[in-house]
This record gives structure tokens, C-alpha cells and sequence, in this order.
């Protein structure tokens, strides 16, 4: 049985178990205490001083993010004492702070902001003076920073380095203090994987993603073009969010509908794109087994993840499946055979994606990425992102009705759909793979041994006779984990999946943002997952080999699974990076 505390908080008495700290104690009293620097497993430093409160005996405020309880503790959150101090904390953060809070991107998602109206901050002028040199780095492709608007909380660097990245920090000292690369790099000069956990942890607009919005509507707008969307698995399960609607709500038919309103030509499921990555990938898995090729074969399809390795781990760049992601292979497929099959000039297709992942706008832009001799994507979007064109149209997200993706590439099973999921690219490979190999069907589908939002998990399937040992990880420090065993050969799989986002694609840098207070306390990584569990449980078909419409784009196209024509359409290759 759990040891309890017994401590008072505001006079009420409270039983709460032992090792909590004072933050942690007060939400099972239905408080919940400012913080601007805490983001629960990620940053737990007591620096921003707003979490403080009034301990009986303390000589001075304590900071409740790290304070633990103890037997008969009485706690004040809300004295006037905690109150003046929060306040002066904001004021002396707002003295320099960009406050064009209208015109930033964080408007109505920034902490700093909701604590200032909850606290009834003013913006006056009495603590002004000298600011800070404002440092604007745009050298990324997915990223902007923007110093003027940094309030100092390390909760990037933090978020940084638990993707064992670490390519920020913060540099100078005192008021000259701020956060940038190491030698003031700009941030493309570094191993940066583009992967926007960082922008996720940020509670400020200081770190977003380039927006791309314009270039969208610029195309919708050009009537010599053809604005093609697609959208990733794990959108469906996140949009709702932007639109107050509970975690983990499936909004997939009001998603296509807002994007037919939008004035997009067509909209097609990168779930289709997920089918075909799985025919190519099991296949490929198949071949490598039967002819000892490079083994353990190491999924492909989180761009964040591939940099990653051609930074850290360019020995184990062979056994990287060489499938393109599915967004790309959907990109592909329509200025190829989409574009053949309705006789249309590819370079009038203007390719647009939804993704999750900022690390998607580094992919569209990668070497040999263009089958028909052009990107095979031209504009990746986030899920936040959709949601501001959404907003910019003045649609009622909540009011639109259900409307289904286009046929020609919105045929897709529950195999695809769970490619959100860490664990879910395996588990669809290992449906498709044991079937082919047993030549007969599944009695079961799921595989739950690699279900779950934990980092790391493995498994031992027999299939056709043969023990096929397999991982899963999430998450950049779980990786390198794992792949130093592999490269020293402690460790022995025949198949890993890498996903390089913790808890995988619903958990994307392109994700909604949550405040500390949801982040750091309701499990987003299940919330949304379930929702893409549940509608693979429900679909008619669950194996990417049964898909209708990859079949007739075997037939018609491609030709066979790993073709010479699939090769040359859906898969890439990689180059070894500096580890600066």
C-alpha cells in the first residue's frame, strides 16, 4: 500500500502520497499553481519562482514545482503575500518582453499571456528600461526563434536534450543571459533533427514553426494550379483540440469538410500512403530475411528519426528501410500515377501535406525525393497550422458536416491508421509480413506486446517457423539506448521501429499545444492514441495488403511490391551527416 502524507493546503486537510511535491499535492485539492519554467519529466528546475507559496515555518516562498510535503505541512497558494510576488515575477518579465501580443502566433496559446490576464497584470511601463539584443534565427526550415519573446524558462533546452540532440542552451550571463546554439551558431549549423518538441515545451511564442499558410492559400488562388491535400494518420485525432473539443476526439469528417472548403482540388489520406509504405516495407523486410541482407531492417518513415541516425549512427544508415515516409510516398504517387490516370501535367499539381511533425518540412526538401522529377511535396503543413487556416476562413469547425477523403487515394485500413502510434508501423508490418510469410490469414491481428505510449518495448513473434525478435522506441534518448547496443552487438533484432518523437506521431512537434497544467498532467500520448486504436478496430479492413486501391495501383502502375518502377517511385536513400 501507498505510504500518505497527511498536510493541510488552505486550511483543508489533504492525504496525499509521500514524495509529492507541493504542486503535485495541490491538483488532488482541485488547485492548480501557476508555473511558467515546470513541464512535468522534462524540466523540474524551481527557476521561474511563479509555482511559489507560503509554507508555515519557512523563513521565505518555496517553490512548489520542487518542494516535497511532509507529515503535517500547511500550505498557503493564494495569500496576498504569494500573490504580490507572482505578480512582480510577470511585470518584471513583461519589462522585457515583445508584447505584440496580437500578432503573434502563441496569441490565445501562451502561458505567459493567460497568467497575466488570471493575475490581472497590467502592461504598464514602470519597470521599462534597457531590453536584451533580440536574436531572430530563421535559418531552419521548420523553425523560428525569436529571443524577444524568450522569458528564460529552459524548458527548450530541456526538451532538447532529452532528444539526446542538445544543440541549445543558455549563453551569456546575467541580464545578457539568453538561449541560442553553442559559438552562437545559427541552429541549421547544428545536429538538429528539426524534430519541434522544443516548440511544443515552449510557453511563449518565442520558438514556432514557419508558418507556410500564405504559400497555401497563394496556390488555392492561382487558377493555373491543382491543390492537392493530404493528411496524416494522427491528425484525425489531435485537430479538435485547436477547437475546444475534449483529447482524443476522432474529427476526421469535419477535417476533409473544412479542407474542401478551404478550396483544396482534392483531399486524399496519407493513410493510403501508410498501406503502400507497409507493402514496400514488409517486402523489403521479407527479401533482407531471405537473403541475409542488412539485418535488423530499422523503420524509416519519422524524418526527425533518419537525421538523427545520419548524424549519430551513419554505420547503421544500411539498415534503414529505404521506403520513402508515407507522406512522400503519397506526394509521389500523385504526380506519377495519379496524375497519368486523370492526364494531368505533374507540374501544375501543387502537393500539400498535414503532418504532425515539423521535422516534415526538412523531408520535402531532401535529395532524391522527387519521382516525377520535381518534390514529391511541396508545402508540408502542421496540425497548428490547418487550424489557423481554419480559423482565417471563419469556418464553424464544430458545425461542419462529416464528409469522406476523395476515392482515388481514400481507400486506407487500420493497418495505416495506427501509424500514428509508436509501436503502429510495426504492428502493420507485422500484419502484412506474417500473413505473406504463413501464406494464410491471421487468426489474430493485434499484437499488443508493442502497444503502448512506454519508450521502449520488444517482442518475440514466430512466423513461418522463425522467431522474429523486434523493437519499438520512441523518443531520441531511447534510440540512442538502443542503437549503441545494436551497433556493439549486444543487442539482436531482426526488425526496430523508430519513432523520434515520444509516444510517436500524436505526440508530434506539430501538434496542438497544451499548457503545462494539460501536459504535464493528463496522458495526451493515450488519449490520442486510443482514438486511432479504436477506429482500426472498427474498420472493415485492418491489413495494408488488402487495400482495393493499392492493389489497382499494383496492378495498373507499380507492378509488384519492390518493383524495379516501386524502387524507383517510393524509396530513397541517405547520406551520413557531421556530428558538429
Amino acid at each position: 500500500m501507498e505510504n500518505m502524507v497527511n498536510i493541510k493546503i488552505n486550511g483543508m486537510p489533504l492525504s496525499v502520497p509521500a514524495g509529492s511535491t507541493i504542486l503535485e499535492a495541490a491538483r488532488y485539492a482541485g488547485i492548480d499553481i501557476p508555473t511558467l519554467c515546470f513541464l512535468k519529466d522534462v524540466s523540474q528546475i524551481g527557476a521561474c519562482r511563479m509555482c511559489v507559496v507560503e509554507v508555515k515555518g519557512a523563513r521565505s516562498l518555496v517553490a512548489s514545482c520542487v518542494y516535497p510535503v511532509n507529515e503535517g505541512m500547511e500550505v498557503f497558494t493564494n495569500t496576498p503575500k504569494v500573490q504580490k510576488s507572482r505578480k512582480l515575477t510577470l511585470e518584471m518579465l513583461l519589462s522585457v518582453h515583445d508584447r505584440h501580443c496580437l500578432s503573434c502566433k502563441r496569441s490565445g496559446t501562451c502561458e505567459l499571456q493567460a497568467l497575466c490576464q488570471e493575475l490581472g497584470v497590467e502592461q504598464d511601463d514602470r519597470f521599462d528600461g534597457d531590453v536584451p539584443d533580440s536574436i531572430l534565427d530563421e535559418s531552419c526550415s521548420h523553425l523560428i526563434r525569436d529571443n524577444s519573446k524568450c522569458i528564460l524558462c529552459r524548458r527548450c533546452v530541456a526538451a532538447c536534450e532529452q532528444q539526446h540532440v542538445g544543440v541549445i542552451g543558455p549563453n551569456g550571463r546575467g541580464f545578457d543571459t539568453h538561449i541560442a546554439c553553442a559559438f552562437e551558431r545559427p541552429l541549421s549549423e547544428t545536429t538538429c533533427v528539426n524534430c519541434g518538441q522544443c516548440i511544443v515545451a515552449c510557453p511563449t511564442g518565442a520558438l514556432q514553426e514557419k508558418d507556410e499558410c500564405q504559400k497555401v492559400l497563394d496556390a488555392i488562388n492561382d487558377p493555373e494550379k491543382i491543390v492537392i491535400v493530404q493528411t496524416a494518420p494522427s491528425i484525425r485525432a489531435t485537430l479538435g483540440e485547436c477547437f475546444g473539443m475534449p483529447i482524443g476526439t476522432n474529427v476526421e469528417g469535419k477535417m476533409v469538410a473544412a479542407l474542401r472548403r478551404l478550396g483544396f482540388d482534392k483531399v486524399f489520406d496519407t493513410d493510403f500512403g501508410a498501406d503502400m509504405t507497409i507493402m514496400e516495407e514488409a517486402t523489403e523486410f521479407i527479401h533482407r530475411v531471405k537473403d541475409n541482407g542488412p539485418l535488423p531492417i530499422i523503420t524509416s518513415c519519422s524524418p526527425g528519426w533518419v537525421k538523427f541516425c545520419e548524424h549519430y549512427f551513419p554505420d547503421l544508415i544500411p539498415n534503414l528501410s529505404t521506403c520513402k515516409s508515407p507522406q512522400q510516398m503519397t506526394g509521389a504517387l500523385i504526380k506519377t500515377w495519379y496524375a497519368q490516370k486523370e492526364g494531368i501535367d505533374p507540374s501544375k499539381i501543387v502537393s500539400v501535406s498535414i503532418m504532425p511533425c515539423t521535422a516534415k518540412k526538412f523531408e520535402v526538401g531532401r535529395d532524391d525525393q522527387a519521382a516525377a522529377g520535381m518534390p514529391d511535396v511541396d508545402i508540408a503543413l502542421t496540425t497548428r497550422e490547418l487550424a489557423r487556416l481554419i480559423k482565417s476562413a471563419q469556418l464553424n469547425f464544430a458545425r461542419l458536416p462529416d464528409e469522406q477523403f476523395d476515392d482515388a487515394m481514400g481507400v486506407s485500413t487500420g493497418a495505416a491508421t495506427i501509424f500514428g502510434a509508436t509501436g503502429g508501423v510495426m504492428e502493420a508490418a507485422l500484419r502484412t509480413a506474417a500473413e505473406v510469410l504463413e501464406g494464410k490469414p491471421l487468426e489474430k491481428v493485434e499484437f499488443n506486446e508493442v502497444r503502448g505510449t512506454e519508450g521502449f518495448k520488444e517482442a518475440t513473434y514466430k512466423v513461418a517457423g522463425m522467431d522474429v525478435k523486434v523493437a519499438v522506441v520512441s523518443g531520441l534518448n531511447n534510440a540512442n539506448a538502443l542503437l549503441e547496443k545494436v551497433r556493439s552487438g549486444e543487442a539482436d533484432y531482426q526488425f526496430i521501429e523508430v519513432m523520434c518523437c515520444p509516444g510517436g506521431c500524436v505526440n508530434g512537434g506539430g501538434q496542438p499545444i497544451q499548457p503545462a497544467t494539460v501536459r504535464s498532467f493528463t496522458d495526451l500520448k493515450t488519449l490520442r492514441a486510443k482514438a486511432l486504436y479504436d477506429q482500426d478496430e472498427a474498420m472493415p479492413l485492418r491489413k495494408s495488403h488488402e487495400n482495393p486501391i493499392v492493389k489497382k495501383c499494383y496492378e495498373e502502375f507499380l507492378g509488384e511490391p519492390g518493383s524495379h518502377k516501386a524502387h524507383e517511385i517510393l524509396h530513397t536513400s541517405y547520406v551520413a551527416r557531421k556530428k558538429f
